[in-house]
């Protein structure tokens, strides 16, 4: 039990480091020295830890999937999933994936999926599970009538349709009044997939 959770928490932490290299100096440019030196560690353990970047990628796109997961967690404990739902989209929607994660980590990922079969898999399951999580919470609100949509899935998968090419849209877009004005548009109709509005 000890060596898994030492094992655990070693493999985080060099993740961890492996993120925030990649952010200073893209993800190309990292290499298990690199990681070592940064985290004043053996190279060898590294090593350990992970056979080969590939392992060090999966580990990454991990990272990704908790840190967006914040994304979900609603702090108040809310009873009401009509509120659940509106405050998840308000988050879909917002700068708040900034926070959890870099863009050009994010980016640096995706790139990957078009050389890497394994990264892509991996990668689309990240999709996946986001794409559940919001289904979860739309199923939720149709259950209780609460909307009236006809399919939860489909609803789901065209919000992060319009996420998805939102912010790589708005991640070239340099004037905040601009950014602020296309995200309340794309909010906007992500609402209306819902039958809801603002």
């Amino acid at each position: 039990m000890g060596r898994k959770s030492l094992k655990e928490s070693q493999q985080k932490k060099i993740i961890q480091a492996f993120y925030d290299m990649a952010k200073r100096e893209g993800i190309e440019n990292i290499s298990f020295g690199k990681i070592a030196k940064e985290l004043d560690m053996n190279q060898s353990l590294i090593v350990h830890y992970f056979a080969n970047k590939e392992e060090m990628l999966f580990g990454l796109i991990d990272l990704i999937i908790t840190s967006y997961q914040n994304i979900y967690d609603i702090k108040l404990k809310l009873d009401d999933p009509l509120v659940k739902l509106t405050s998840v989209l308000n988050n879909i929607f917002s700068r708040k994936w900034d926070v959890y994660v870099d863009d050009s980590i994010f980016y640096n990922c995706y790139a990957l999926t078009f050389r890497n079969e394994k990264i892509r898999t991996h990668f689309r399951e990240l999709h996946v599970l986001l794409r559940k999580w919001l289904e979860k919470l739309i199923q939720d609100c149709i259950d209780q009538k609460m909307i009236v949509i006809q399919d939860a899935e489909e609803a789901a998968d065209i919000i992060f349709v319009i996420s998805d090419g939102a912010y790589y849209y708005l991640s070239m877009i340099d004037d905040q009044e601009l950014y602020i004005k296309h995200l309340d548009r794309y909010k906007r109709e992500a609402f209306k997939v819902l039958g809801l509005s603002l």
